[in-house]
């Protein structure tokens, strides 16, 4: 399941065209990720992944890239 959430956010397709190799149904992998998205799952995945790569020495904690966009506001 975490692979083909994975997959679909990182390739953009939309869930619908989700590939069946992964053997997930597109609307229990969207229902999945929605849970786990309100449940906090992903900071915590992400700051675990973090902390191991750190913990190993693969992280130049000395600096960091910010990316950001900005619009023009409407009226």
């Amino acid at each position: 399941m975490f692979t083909a959430i994975v997959y679909v956010l990182t390739s953009g397709c939309a869930w619908r065209h989700l590939p069946a190799e992964f053997g997930e149904s597109t609307r229990t992998a969207h229902r999945r990720f929605q849970a786990w998205t309100r449940a906090g799952i992903w900071p915590k995945l992400h700051r675990l992944a973090l902390d191991a790569h750190g913990a190993a020495g693969e992280v130049d904690w000395s600096s960091a890239i910010v990316d950001a966009a900005s619009l023009r506001a409407k009226r």
